[in-house]
């Protein structure tokens, strides 16, 4: 691409989209001028139409990878071009309406226990007690646990929103030994060199491993406890309004999908106290 994509990396950065977000933009327009093997400002409307369809009909990729690659495309011609969407439209497909599997307490419990490394223990819990996506668990400083509040600073989440999660005083106790025996200088959870964090792929890596020692054989992603944190809490009796902050949500609506995932009856319900309670700190 060249001279395209240094403006598009210039536009990227202009607009604040965090790394990850460019990566997967960047890679959505090399795709297409791979595919035809011409620069993408030559390419019609039409044609990128065609290249779009073709990865659902040859190469069969789903839905939400072309719409990912949409996204990418729509930037480019939009933000780095200047055209106008309403003459260079691209239309995303349809998601399946699909629900997340969730895990129950007990494997989310069993999931902990399993894991072989105190660090992961602790990434995961924070993962789960505070309702944090894994590229927010990633990049988690120890300047943000704010113990007097009880809250975790979130920094840069989804759409580059800052924000406050939850801190539980067992989470909180964690935390603190595992920085006695890690002693994390600015990462909380940093890779092989202090300076740098842990990649989302090594935590996925890791979440996987441990969830084939637990013996749970449940479809899902490091995601899925963000997705069990907040059915659990739901199951508890937390009301919804409070859920969708804790979670970060601009609507409402995207919250009320845990509404479906918790069937469990009032006396069913626990405390919240009791919900995000673990064993004692290893």
């Amino acid at each position: 691409m060249g001279r395209l994509r240094t403006r598009m990396e210039q536009d990227l950065v202009i607009r604040g989209l965090g790394r990850q977000a460019s990566r997967s933009y960047l890679r959505a327009v090399e795709g297409l001028t791979r595919h035809y093997g011409r620069a993408p400002d030559t390419l019609s409307l039409d044609e990128v139409k065609a290249y779009l369809a073709s990865l659902r009909a040859e190469a069969q990729r789903p839905a939400a990878y072309v719409r990912s690659v949409i996204t990418g495309l729509r930037f480019f011609y939009e933000v780095t071009l200047g055209y106008r969407r309403e003459d260079f439209s691209l239309p995303s497909p349809r998601l399946p309406k699909s629900q997340p599997h969730v895990l129950s307490r007990q494997e989310v419990e069993r999931l902990l226990t399993a894991t072989t490394h105190r660090r992961d223990r602790v990434m995961f819990m924070t993962a789960y007690s505070a309702g944090l996506r894994v590229s927010e668990v990633v990049r988690l400083q120890v300047s943000h646990i704010d113990s007097e509040r009880m809250l975790l600073r979130v920094e840069r989440g989804k759409g580059q929103k800052d924000r406050y999660a939850l801190l539980t005083e067992r989470l909180l106790a964690e935390l603190r030994a595992y920085w006695r025996a890690f002693e994390p200088p600015v990462w909380l959870f940093y890779g092989p060199s202090p300076e740098h964090p842990l990649s989302v792929r090594t935590v996925q890596r890791h979440y996987k491993a441990a969830k084939r020692r637990a013996g749970i054989t449940k479809p899902g992603s490091v995601h899925g406890l963000r997705h069990a944190f907040a059915t659990h809490l739901i199951e508890a009796g937390v009301d919804l309004s409070t859920v969708q902050r804790l979670l970060g949500h601009s609507h409402v609506e995207t919250t009320t999908r845990y509404l479906h995932l918790a069937p469990r009856t009032l006396a069913q319900r626990g405390s919240l106290c009791d919900l995000l309670h673990f064993g004692p700190p290893r």
